[in-house]
């Protein structure tokens, strides 16, 4: 498995043989990422067929629905995992909203960019400081950003491991069928990514699984952390990062 791994990104293997390897692995310092979303979700339970000792984190931006504590919940009961919560920094988080208001993300992208970078950006780096690894619940055909992302990422530090890359969302739907997986309440409700509560809505019939997300932009649907802006857009938001963090300190 060791050799598959190295040579060809986890491409030859299954999401579970990856998620076992990587435990066996890592260890104490391997932790998956997840909004317990489907996808994380999935993970979540092989997982804990696998390991009772494996660590989960969560990132607490302080603006996410109801429904995603009550997970938090939902979790620890079924497959009674601890799971380790993240939070910005208080103060950062203070700076920003007195300069630019609590709901800044709606007036453009490098402002929404800020927001994500002090709710989650940040606060996930501290956590990853801590880890060799992680794994993520991104698949490929979420999104254009997602298409090239490798199941197995070990050119970073700390790896970036995303064992359902080439799954498809039918896939995901089945293993949580078949396995009676605990579901976040808002897909009842129409959703079908789920982030913070301002930013995040119910789509349409017609609509794709990342449009409720930030909704009122055009570009990909992604948060900062998995984003590359325009060059652009990155002036804009390097600015205005410098900004909050030079006051902050």
């Amino acid at each position: 498995m060791d050799t598959i791994l190295q040579s060809d990104s986890g491409e030859g293997a299954s999401a579970e043989e990856i998620i076992a390897w990587a435990i066996k692995k890592y260890g104490s310092t391997l932790a998956l990422s997840t909004s317990f979303q489907h996808e994380g979700m999935v993970i979540l339970d092989m997982a804990s067929r696998i390991s009772v000792d494996f660590r989960v984190f969560t990132l607490d931006t302080g603006r996410l629905p109801e429904e995603t504590q009550q997970m938090i919940e939902t979790v620890r009961a079924r497959y009674g995992i601890s799971i380790e919560t993240v939070s910005p920094d208080a103060e950062q988080v203070s700076t920003m909203v007195s300069q630019h208001g609590p709901n800044l993300f709606y007036r453009d992208v490098p402002h929404r960019l800020l927001c994500c970078h002090i709710r989650k950006t940040l606060p996930l780096a501290g956590k990853l400081a801590e880890l060799s690894a992680y794994i993520v619940g991104l698949r490929r055909e979420q999104t254009r950003a997602r298409a090239s992302v490798k199941k197995v990422d070990l050119t970073i530090s700390p790896a970036k491991i995303s064992p359902l890359a080439d799954w498809t969302s039918e896939q995901v739907a089945e293993y949580t069928r078949k396995h009676s997986v605990p579901m976040h309440p808002l897909y009842a409700k129409g959703y079908a990514s789920i982030g913070c509560a301002p930013c995040t809505r119910a789509i349409g019939p017609e609509e794709f699984e990342r449009d409720g997300r930030w909704w009122w932009e055009r570009s990909d649907k992604e948060c900062g952390i998995h984003f590359n802006p325009s060059p652009e857009t990155q002036n804009q938001f390097d600015v205005l990062v410098t900004e909050i963090l030079t006051n902050h300190s």
